[in-house]
């Protein structure tokens, strides 16, 4: 538990989670269940023997491609629209018992379809999580359609495809477009063209970048892709030039400190750039990205950045704040939001 003086600060909050992958909430429990409803043989490794030994491997990820071995495998399981529902709806329980108010949700149909489970079913679940979501928590859901950079470009248009003919880039299903998966070897360049296509939708647009790669690919992707926020963006701490830009043009980056401290990409959470974005003015928010497998939700994430970099109430409110502002929801949604924050310092600082 955070030993910190605003650690009922950090409780209160209202937060919003933009960085979040639905199928990185499947935990080992509900893994094992869908394997054995669904009748999927999980692989002959000992660390499948149970949800304990499963856990604890995941407690060694030594890259992203070897926790994405283990990602892409536990998607197996996920068959029905039924699986997919409750895969959401255990994460909105969990989110909202954070006081996660509005949460932008990445899925990966691609992963799904080369198994043979349809875009639809996947919809179908997903949407309907969305609803009881909203109507029970009163949390406003928005879900980010991603391709698969590693896979054929031609497979990630036929995505496209699929999408624009459904109408869920106008009609309201999807809020918006992004790109995930091993970055190093595929850079932004060579996604324009699908960047282009889903750009004339006016959907909002982002990817994945400078999470392994360098500070070059978060430039790369802003000027080629032309997207709103960066996804990660841990590497733009490296490049004082690019800082600049994105503090002034107050691009959003979806900052996962913890996730590059499990996957490797920081030895340790000290070395998180928390206090270099923020002392440049880049407006960020804190996220849990693929908590099933990392061992942190959002507020085990905010807490632990807590305890690491001892922010003071001011950081918090310039975080939180900043989250709301860049936030993909209706301007009346981005205003209940920030009522609830002013409420919950003014609060705050009349206890203290």
């Amino acid at each position: 538990m955070c030993q910190s003086k605003l650690h009922n600060l950090l409780t209160a909050i209202p937060k919003v989670e933009q960085h979040l992958h639905i199928e990185g909430t499947l935990e080992p429990a509900l893994l094992f269940s869908l394997a054995s409803k669904n009748n999927i043989p999980l692989p002959p490794d000992p660390v499948y023997t149970s949800s304990e030994t499963l856990v604890a491997r995941y407690q060694r990820f030594t890259s992203l491609d070897d926790f994405l071995h283990y990602y892409y495998l536990g998607m197996s399981v996920l068959i029905t629209a039924q699986d997919f529902e409750t895969l959401a709806w255990e994460y909105f329980t969990k989110a909202a018992s954070q006081k996660v108010r509005h949460a932008e949700v990445f899925f990966d149909p691609q992963a799904h379809t080369c198994r043979g489970v349809s875009y639809d079913t996947v919809m179908e679940g997903l949407l309907a999580a969305k609803q009881r979501a909203q109507k029970e928590f009163n949390m406003t859901v928005e879900y980010i359609v991603c391709i698969l950079r590693h896979l054929p470009i031609s497979d990630s248009h036929a995505l496209v495809d699929t999408v624009l003919s459904k109408g869920h880039f106008t009609d309201g299903t999807l809020i918006g477009f992004g790109m995930v998966s091993s970055e190093k070897n595929f850079p932004p360049h060579l996604f324009r063209d699908i960047y282009t296509r889903v750009a004339a939708t006016g959907t909002h647009l982002t990817t994945h970048a400078g999470e392994e790669a360098g500070p070059g690919f978060v430039t790369e992707a802003l000027s080629q892709l032309n997207v709103e926020r960066i996804d990660h963006g841990l590497a733009s701490a490296q490049d004082p030039d690019l800082l600049n830009h994105l503090a002034t043009s107050k691009t959003l980056l979806t900052f996962c400190p913890w996730s590059n401290v499990v996957l490797c990409n920081l030895p340790k959470l000290e070395d998180a750039p928390v206090k270099k974005f923020l002392e440049a003015g880049v407006r960020f928010s804190l996220n849990s990205d693929d908590p099933a497998y990392f061992g942190a939700y959002i507020q085990d994430v905010y807490c632990r950045v807590q305890e690491t970099f001892h922010l003071t109430v001011q950081d918090w409110d310039w975080i939180v704040r900043g989250a709301v502002a860049g936030s993909w929801c209706s301007s009346e949604r981005k205003d209940e939001i920030t009522r609830e924050l002013d409420s919950v310092l003014a609060a705050f600082a009349a206890e203290t």
